[in-house]
């Protein structure tokens, strides 16, 4: 037919059209699938078509181009069948999948079956081996350590009015954002409240710049950040931009995030890592952090204002520097790892 001219493929309805598609064992980069077929002419087939898109593509022409039929020609192997990197795929997004059985010719055609049914599927999270090999990248450019002594927090004021009003003065974790990495297992899952604790090296304290409002609720590190909480590593970004972005996650030993967070994040020792420590010196907790990132700290349990103090900021609100949202930059070789953004 015109058909098999124009594409170099003919159809023959003997060969069995794949059902019962099933998609297993789903990674951030990788799936398995697997399906049924008739027995009926079974022997025939030599190779699978099958045809990948993200969700939002999923009516686009199969046959882009003049004798390309599919993204990839697969031999025919025994099922379940693993597919990985073909694509590049890309953690945390929706795909449609459909397949075509197939019979390689003497002349180098392919007669194929009709194709299936069309599946969905959402790629997963970064897995903890992912998040690890982040880590190591951000460990290469940490830099050296610098003292702090306070967690703070910037807010308009209508933010700790509002606090002080409805939550009986005392600030709720919300579900973060989805800034930072696409595959970070975090984003739009993990509840908690943003601090930031860089300080400034000429005088080791916290800048009084700040892009999310000029006032300031300022806590004193031990108050957050002691034995009886657990640290963990939680992405590391950047956003089109010379400096990096790493995001840790305190949380209480035993908390509800602290059970959510040993599931999904590497854990650090809070005496020894590359970013952000505590440790006792002649019976006082002296407190370090990186100088060469900036530090999102996440705490996951609910912080009373009474334990610190909030006061009016006298430098400047830089809005250039906020990361709501923030798409990371997915060409850096600095941020990124080999699978999909």
């Amino acid at each position: 037919g015109n058909k098999s001219q124009d594409s170099g493929i003919a159809e023959m309805e003997e060969l069995p059209v794949p059902h019962n598609i099933k998609i297993s064992n789903i990674t951030c980069d990788s799936f398995k699938i697997s399906w049924d077929m008739d027995s009926k002419s079974k022997d025939r087939i030599t190779h699978y078509f099958i045809d990948l898109n993200k969700k939002e593509n999923k009516n686009s022409n199969k046959f882009k181009h003049k004798d390309v039929p599919t993204k990839l020609v697969a031999k025919a192997v025994p099922l379940p069948m693993t597919v990985r990197g073909h694509w590049f795929l890309s953690p945390r997004t929706e795909y449609t999948v459909a397949v075509q059985t197939a019979s390689k010719q003497v002349d180098g055609d392919y007669v194929v079956s009709e194709w299936s049914e069309i599946i969905e599927f959402c790629t997963a999270d970064y897995s903890k081996v992912h998040l690890t090999q982040l880590l190591e990248k951000a460990e290469v450019i940490a830099g050296r350590m610098l003292k702090l002594s306070v967690f703070y927090r910037n807010q308009h004021k209508e933010y700790f009015d509002y606090i002080r009003e409805h939550h009986g003065n005392a600030m709720q974790p919300s579900v973060k954002d989805n800034s930072g990495s696409h595959g970070s297992p975090i984003s739009g899952k993990l509840e908690g409240i943003f601090f930031s604790c860089n300080t400034e090296f000429n005088t080791g304290k916290p800048p009084q710049d700040s892009p999310y409002g000029r006032y300031r609720y300022e806590i004193a590190a031990e108050k957050l950040f002691n034995p009886n909480t657990n640290l963990y590593f939680g992405d590391f970004y950047c956003m089109y931009t010379a400096y990096h972005y790493v995001i840790l996650v305190i949380a209480p030993v035993g908390s509800p995030g602290d059970e959510f967070c040993k599931q999904r994040l590497p854990q650090l020792n809070i005496k020894d890592n590359k970013f952000l420590t505590c440790h006792e010196e002649d019976g006082v907790m002296v407190y370090h952090h990186a100088q060469d990132v900036i530090l999102e700290v996440i705490y996951t349990d609910p912080v009373d204002l009474s334990l610190g103090t909030v006061a009016e900021i006298t430098g400047h609100q830089l809005m250039s520097l906020s990361t709501a949202n923030a798409k990371k930059d997915p060409s850096c070789k600095t941020c990124n790892i080999s699978v999909g953004r």
